[in-house]
């Protein structure tokens, strides 16, 4: 017996030193971090923050590389199919996790559940009715009259279709009967442009990719979609205390890889984000842009994603939202 129990117990130390070098040995080459959408938006700010913290703690580059297109779906493809190794991460979020599954149904190239694991939940982030500065518009309440008086004629615009700003409005339009155009853009930089511009009237996005404007004061905020007071916007309402109680949208990044990827790996880097989120030096820019930062277990992200694509399935057909 003590024979059987020393051979056992020198197996599992052979097994600790021979999986040793493959744990110590990641990463030993630069990191790529892909983000579904262009450049200039929260997507950007976010994935920028995580892959500098990262790049410290990892000890090798970590970059980003924006694949927009097709509300998404072209980047999660291509993900999917990267190598399992823990060298291609991606941007998770609202759009491309739980809203794409229940507007593209069986058109959709990618499963969220089975093709990535999830890593860890970065952030949550308002989104943010606005429009231009030269708007006569100053209220939520304002804007919904003008809709009113003049449906269809309103544009609004978003990032693109199926993005996040994009099914806010959609959501917020069904919420206070009214009819909006939907203008979309590859992306927030020239949408924000044509906005202030006054090609287009208004927008829901993110409160980072806004927050820049806002304090320029070349955008007016008119409320906040989190069921809370933004802490970066203390003075602008939240849509639920303008009068549609209970109404709450924000958008929401996280880290996935391809499904396969070791525990191991998906492990450090739940580990070394999570540290860098309690970073005031790593998290400046997020947490002055007003972002809630998160850092959870992957299991809980994994749950909160599902519980997601419930909640968002239930939007999209009450909404009746379609992509075009």
């Amino acid at each position: 017996m003590f024979i059987n129990i020393f051979f056992t117990a020198l197996i599992g130390c052979f097994a600790t030193l021979f999986s040793l070098p493959v744990l110590s040995a990641y990463p030993d080459r630069s990191i790529r971090l892909v983000v579904p959408f262009a450049t200039g938006g929260t997507s950007e700010i976010i994935a920028r923050s995580v892959a500098s913290s990262l790049s410290t703690s990892l000890g090798q580059s970590v970059y980003v590389d924006n694949k927009p297109g097709g509300a998404g779906n072209i980047a999660m493809e291509e993900v999917k199919r990267a190598k399992p190794d823990g060298y291609t991460l991606m941007l998770g979020h609202v759009g491309t996790l739980a809203v794409n599954p229940a507007l593209f149904g069986k058109k959709l190239p990618y499963d969220p559940n089975t093709d990535f694991a999830p890593v860890t939940l970065v952030a949550k982030v308002p989104n943010v009715i606005a429009v231009s500065e030269k708007n006569p518009i100053k209220t939520l309440a304002d804007l919904v009259a003008d809709a009113k008086k003049n449906p269809g004629k309103i544009n609004y615009g978003s990032a693109g279709n199926g993005s996040a700003g994009h099914l806010a409005m959609e959501y917020f339009s069904v919420e206070a009967g009214i009819d909006l155009v939907h203008v979309p853009y590859k992306g927030s930089g020239p949408m924000l442009t044509d906005l202030i511009g006054g090609q287009i009237q208004a927008t829901f996005n993110g409160l980072p990719s806004l927050i820049g404007q806002i304090k320029g004061s070349t955008l007016r905020p008119l409320a906040v979609g989190s069921l809370e007071r933004s802490k970066v916007l203390p003075n602008v309402p939240t849509i639920s205390e303008s009068g549609y109680k209970g109404f709450e949208t924000s958008q929401w990044y996280g880290i996935i890889v391809p499904a396969g990827t070791p525990q191991s790996i998906i492990d450090r880097l739940q580990k070394d984000i999570a540290k860098g989120l309690k970073s005031k030096e790593d998290s400046k820019r997020m947490l002055e842009d007003g972002a809630v930062l998160i850092g959870d277990t992957p299991a809980q992200f994994g749950v909160f994603i599902k519980s997601e694509q419930t909640r968002w399935a239930k939007v999209v057909e009450k909404a009746k939202i379609t992509v075009d």
